[in-house]
């Protein structure tokens, strides 16, 4: 079988066109009139609208999740069991927790763990909201409804503990939405390891 061959002809170009002179005319114009009509014009007939930051923010839609921030339960303490679940989630691996137990007298001993170290590497993270997903407590949430300040130190980036307990959400407080029934308090239907299901 004989194979047909079509021939192309190359399309005509003048000299103007090999130059790309009209087309970075062109284009300078275009960047031009922008820059001329958002200078001098006003704020609203401008199409470029340019915030003098950090003096001025933009309003943030509801949607936007904001740095992270760890919940606190009602005597203060954190809400998080250190679980791992957040930083097995996290695609970054952003988030280092070293786990610890109660003390003897508490009534959480052998009942839960808390966080001695709770770290997030803000520049690392994506913000993804997988470690939020991941909580079975509702301990960490990323409703603050802020980002990160600017800084030239990436030591203030790294997220504590005591950072992430301070910060709070959107609504003004330091508890979640979502409450939890803690052992000791009054709302506790008094399930635990000893007293089983």
């Amino acid at each position: 079988m004989a194979a047909t061959v079509k021939v192309l002809t190359k399309p005509p170009r003048t000299l103007a066109d090999q130059a790309y002179v009209p087309a970075i005319a062109s284009g300078l114009r275009l960047t031009m009139g922008r820059f001329f009509k958002n200078t001098f014009s006003s704020r609203e007939d401008g199409e470029i609208v340019t915030l003098m930051y950090p003096e001025e923010t933009e309003a943030y839609p509801e949607r936007f999740r904001g740095i992270h921030r760890l919940t606190q339960r009602a005597d203060g303490s954190p809400r998080c069991v250190a679980c791992l679940c957040c930083s097995t989630a996290c695609p970054a691996q952003c988030i280092h927790i070293e786990a610890g137990e109660y003390d003897e007298s508490d009534p959480r001993h052998g009942y839960e763990r808390y966080p001695v170290t709770f770290v997030i590497d803000e520049l690392r993270c994506i913000f993804c909201g997988y470690c939020v997903e991941a909580c079975p407590c509702d301990a960490i949430r990323m409703d603050t409804g802020a980002h990160m300040p600017p800084s030239t130190s990436r030591d203030h980036f790294l997220y504590d503990k005591e950072t992430l307990l301070s910060l709070p959400g959107r609504d003004g407080s330091y508890l979640t939405a979502n409450p939890r029934h803690e052992p000791g308090d009054p709302s506790h239907p008094g399930v635990d390891r000893e007293r089983g299901h």
